[in-house]
C-alpha cells in the first residue's frame, strides 16, 4: 500500500520534500557537523563538505527527476502510432550506506530511491547511526509520509543477508568494500525471482601518475589532500602515486617537508588537518600494513602523532616507496601513501599496471604536455579520471562518480543517468488515427 500510494504521487510534490530537507540541512549545520566529529572523526572542513554534498544531492535528483519522469517521452513507433515512455518506480529499495561518507552518501541513496518513486529500507553503517537517525528525522519533519521510509540500525553482518534475500526487495544500492559487494550480489542471484537492480559503488586501488613537466608544487599540494584527507578514509583517496624518475627525488623531498606540517590530533579543532580512523578494528589493519611496510618497503616519511592519545584511534599518516603496485593485494583504507618511481619510456606499462590491478575508480595525472594526460586518460579503465588537480571531492552533477571493475557497477552516482537505475520504463503505444483507418 504504501509504495503503490507513493509511486503515485506526483513527482512534482516527491520533489519538494527532498528540497525542505536540503533546507533543512543547511539550518541544522552546526548540530550535523558535531554528529560528524562525534561518530565519524571528520574534521571542520570535512564536515562542512559532507553537509553540502548531502544539500547537492537533495536538490540535484529531484531537479533531475522533474525533468526526466514528469512527462511521457514520444518515440516514432514503427507501426504507425507513436510510443510514449513513462518511467516510475519499482518497489521497496534497500539503501546500504558506509561510515566515511554518513550524511551524504546516505542520503543521496535515499533521495534518489524516494524521488523515483520507490519506498526505501535504509541501512546505514553502525558507526555512525547518530547521524542517519538525525537525517531522517528531519526528512519525516517535511510532511513525507512516515511508511515511504524505514531506517533500519544494525549490525551489517545481522541485517545484511536478510535484507538481501527477501523475495519483497525490488532493488539495492550499495556503498562499501568489494567483497561486501560481491556477497550482496550472491544473495541477489539466489532469490528465487526476476533480477533485480544492484547498484554499487565499491573500493579502489587509487592511483597518480606523474610526470617530468608537472609542477612540483602543485604535484604535492594535491597529493598530501588525495591521500590523507578525511585520515585517506574516502573511496577515491590516493593510494599508489607513479613519479617519473627524473622529477622523483625533488617531489619525495617536498612531500617530507610538507608532512611534517600536517597537525594530527581532535578534529573539532581548527588546527587539525587528520583526524582519526573510524574504530580500533580500522586502525589495526592499518597498523598491520604499516608493519609490513616497514620491512617491504623503504620508509619516506611519517606525521607526529598527538601525545595525549588515550582511548583514540588515530593512524600517523605515512609515505612508504614500493617497487610494484602488485605487492598490494587489497585497498588499505586509511592514511598510507605508496610511492613508486617510473622510467618514462615505462608510461604504457605502468598504465597497464594500474589496469592489471582490477579496480577501476579514480586516477589522478599531473603533466602540462596534453598529449600525455590525453593519452593516459583514453587507456585508463577508470570511472573517474582528474588532471591537474586532487582527485577526491567529486561534485554533484559537474563530476559524476563511480567505477568499473573491481570498483562498482554504473550507473554513476550524482550524473544524469543515476535516477533511471532507480525506475522501470512503462510504455505505451498510441496508434495514429490515419495509420489505422
Amino acid at each position: 500500500m504504501a509504495f503503490s500510494n507513493w509511486c503515485d504521487t506526483p513527482v512534482k510534490e516527491r520533489a519538494t520534500y527532498l528540497l525542505k530537507l536540503a533546507d533543512k540541512l543547511e539550518e541544522n549545520l552546526p548540530e550535523l557537523v558535531a554528529l560528524c566529529h562525534r561518530e565519524a572523526g571528520k574534521t571542520v572542513m570535512d564536515s562542512i563538505d559532507e553537509v553540502r554534498e548531502a544539500v547537492d544531492f537533495l536538490r540535484y535528483y529531484p531537479t533531475q527527476a522533474e525533468l526526466a519522469f514528469t512527462d511521457p517521452i514520444e518515440q516514432a513507433h514503427f507501426n504507425g502510432g507513436m510510443q510514449q515512455t513513462q518511467y516510475e518506480g519499482v518497489g521497496v529499495f534497500v539503501c546500504i550506506s558506509p561510515w566515511n561518507f554518513p550524511l551524504a552518501i546516505f542520503i543521496g541513496q535515499v533521495s534518489a530511491a524516494l524521488v523515483a518513486g520507490n519506498t526505501v529500507v535504509a541501512k546505514p553503517a553502525e558507526q555512525t547511526s547518530l547521524i542517519a537517525h538525525r537525517c531522517i528525522e528531519l526528512l519525516l519533519e517535511t510532511g513525507l509520509p512516515n511508511n515511504v521510509v524505514q531506517l533500519l540500525i544494525g549490525s551489517g553482518a545481522q541485517l545484511g543477508s536478510t535484507l538481501t534475500s527477501d523475495p519483497r526487495v525490488a532493488g539495492v544500492v550499495f556503498t562499501g568494500s568489494t567483497p561486501t559487494a560481491q556477497t550482496i550480489n550472491r544473495q541477489l542471484a539466489k532469490r528465487h525471482t526476476l533480477p533485480v537492480p544492484f547498484i554499487a559503488e565499491t573500493g579502489g586501488q587509487n592511483a597518480m601518475i606523474v610526470d617530468s613537466t608537472a609542477l612540483p608544487e602543485q604535484v604535492v599540494r594535491d597529493v598530501l589532500r588525495s591521500a590523507f584527507a578525511s585520515a585517506g578514509q574516502r573511496c577515491s583517496a590516493l593510494r599508489v602515486l607513479y613519479v617519473q624518475q627524473d622529477i622523483a627525488a625533488r617531489i619525495i623531498e617536498l612531500i617530507q617537508g610538507a608532512m611534517a606540517q600536517m597537525q594530527v590530533g581532535n578534529p573539532e579543532y581548527l588546527s587539525t588537518d587528520v583526524g582519526p580512523v573510524i574504530d580500533e578494528k580500522a586502525q589495526n589493519r592499518l597498523l598491520d600494513h604499516i608493519q609490513w611496510l616497514d620491512q617491504k618497503a623503504k620508509f619516506l616519511a611519517r606525521v607526529s602523532l598527538p601525545k595525549s592519545q588515550k582511548n583514540s584511534t588515530f593512524v600517523a599518516p605515512c609515505a612508504y616507496e614500493i617497487q610494484s603496485i602488485e605487492q598490494l593485494t587489497e585497498e588499505h583504507f586509511g592514511p598510507i601513501l605508496h610511492v613508486i618511481q617510473y622510467k618514462a619510456r615505462d608510461l604504457d606499462d605502468v598504465i597497464k599496471q594500474i589496469n592489471d590491478s582490477g579496480f577501476g575508480l579514480t586516477l589522478g595525472v599531473h603533466s602540462r604536455n596534453e598529449r600525455t594526460y590525453r593519452h593516459i586518460e583514453a587507456h585508463a579503465q577508470v570511472g573517474n579520471c582528474y588532471i591537474n588537480r586532487d582527485q577526491v571531492g567529486a561534485v554533484v552533477g559537474v563530476q559524476p562518480f563511480g567505477g568499473q571493475g573491481l570498483s562498482g557497477t554504473g550507473p554513476k552516482a550524482g550524473g544524469p543517468h543515476y535516477l533511471y537505475r532507480f525506475a522501470k520504463a512503462c510504455v505505451s503505444v498510441n496508434k495514429d488515427k490515419e495509420a489505422t483507418s
